[in-house]
């Protein structure tokens, strides 16, 4: 009778601890038992009842990687490094998932927008708003050590330390704003079919002149216009779109999802 009462007691008490448990800490319990496609469904209704998180679209990323669905991974990875471009786990996952995808776009980004793009991702979007204050606070100092002091030597310490101060904070700043708004911005689009066709006119009904180009799960598009199309009835909805620099094509919107 006492073992009895005993496992009653021990089935009670975890029954409470599971249900004290949040969504988010479910989601990771199920993740860790390898039960992914649950863990997705965790993460997604963690995320609609507290809100998003870098750590949240990280670990929904991971989970869709297990699961085998590429396009969603890449998203939710890239969710992730939009909140928190300075997360290296979510950075180092994405790309290792691109290393998987079957398309790989020629990048013909520009060394500066490069070195720009590492830059960004060095600190938080915060940090690099109390970066730029300080920055701020550093030009002001220059100004009054070039105004007030009477030695030549400290008012040339102010003018080209001003000067110097002074790019680092608009630079500073501009990095600051795109990071804050990068979450809210959504020109970019993932494949999120196993494959789709890129078509040099919109619609499903094409002429003969129109050019097929083949992409795949997982490939980031880039998205300049969109149009509707009257008797659409899969996907009335065409994105123009660019893969990189150089191509440029319409994709139904039903095989897309906006990051």
């Amino acid at each position: 009778m006492k073992k009895i009462f005993a496992l009653i007691i021990t089935a009670l008490i975890s029954v409470m601890a599971s249900s004290a448990m949040s969504l988010a800490e479910k989601a990771d319990s199920a993740y860790n038992h390898e039960d992914f496609v649950q863990a997705v469904r965790l993460y997604h209704q963690a995320i609609t009842a507290d809100g998003v998180s870098p750590e949240l679209y990280y670990n929904l990323a991971n989970s869709y990687y297990r699961i085998g669905k590429m396009g969603r991974a890449v998203i939710y990875y890239e969710r992730a490094l939009k909140l928190d471009p300075s997360f290296k786990d979510a950075r180092t996952n994405l790309e290792f998932v691109k290393t998987r995808i079957i398309d790989k776009p020629e990048d013909d980004s520009t060394f500066l927008g490069n070195v720009h793009q590492g830059i960004t991702g060095w600190m938080h979007p915060d940090l690099w708003a109390w970066t730029a204050f300080c920055m701020f606070v550093l030009v002001l100092g220059c100004v009054a050590l070039y105004v007030f002091s009477g030695n030549v030597n400290v008012r040339k310490l102010g003018f080209f330390g001003g000067g110097i101060a002074i790019v680092l904070f608009f630079y500073t700043l501009i990095i600051a704003v795109q990071t804050a708004r990068a979450p809210y911005q959504h020109n970019t689009a993932v494949i999120i079919v196993p494959t789709s066709n890129l078509s040099t006119q919109p619609g499903s009904h094409t002429g003969k002149n129109t050019k097929i180009i083949p992409v795949h799960e997982g490939t980031v598009v880039e998205i300049v216009d969109s149009m509707a199309i009257p008797g659409e009835s899969s996907s009335p909805l065409w994105y123009d779109v660019k893969i990189n620099n150089s191509t440029r094509a319409w994709v139904r919107s039903a095989d897309v999802e906006k990051i």
